[in-house]
């Protein structure tokens, strides 16, 4: 995934209610319980069917520091997968997600404007239709681009326009992005 993708998944995975397991005998036993055996994750991680289940053991207790990586976001990927969907479901009806990125915006306006892109750092929060459109471009396996544009058209209409206040027919490019963070 992408920039965009990633930070949608890290703000899913900060509304469960209790932590993913520690160790890595834990964790292999988690992924093995959700993929219905040890073939499987073996593959997902790339290591042997044998390997997992020298983890599940616990014959095997501190991985190399990449396999660990891929283990730790494969977990958090599938941990409390209800308690996301309900707190993704309550950011598209109700709530609405909240955006903080610091990227190049550049602008497509009425002539006599400036159009130069410029990097700024903006916090806006979006409202549920939004938030709708993104989880549901991001279940639907969107591109990195697509997430993007969305974003992009939400601070468009919310930030720059002002609701359509101001502004018409401004056109917001979000490019070279340094961070984005979300809350929902």
């Amino acid at each position: 995934m992408g920039i965009l993708g990633d930070s949608l998944e890290k703000a899913a995975a900060a509304n469960t209610t209790r932590p993913i397991p520690k160790s890595a005998g834990a964790q292999m036993r988690f992924l093995v319980k959700q993929h219905k055996g040890t073939k499987a994750v073996a593959q997902l991680l790339g290591i042997s069917q044998r390997t997992v289940e020298r983890y599940v053991k616990d014959q095997i207790k501190r991985p190399r520091k990449d396999l660990a990586a891929r283990i730790e976001r494969e977990v958090r990927r599938r941990w409390q997968p209800k308690v996301r969907e309900k707190a993704q479901r309550r950011a598209a009806q109700t709530g609405g997600i909240t955006i903080e990125t610091r990227a190049r915006f550049g602008f497509t306006a009425a002539p006599g404007t400036t159009d130069d892109g410029r990097i700024r750092l903006i916090t806006q929060h979006l409202p549920p239709a939004y938030a709708a459109r993104l989880f549901d471009a991001q279940s639907a396996g969107a591109t990195e681009q697509r997430l993007q544009n969305i974003a992009a058209e939400g601070l468009q209409e919310i930030y720059f326009k002002d609701r359509g206040r101001r502004a018409d027919g401004l056109l917001v490019e979000f490019t070279d992005i340094d961070y984005v963070e979300l809350d929902f």
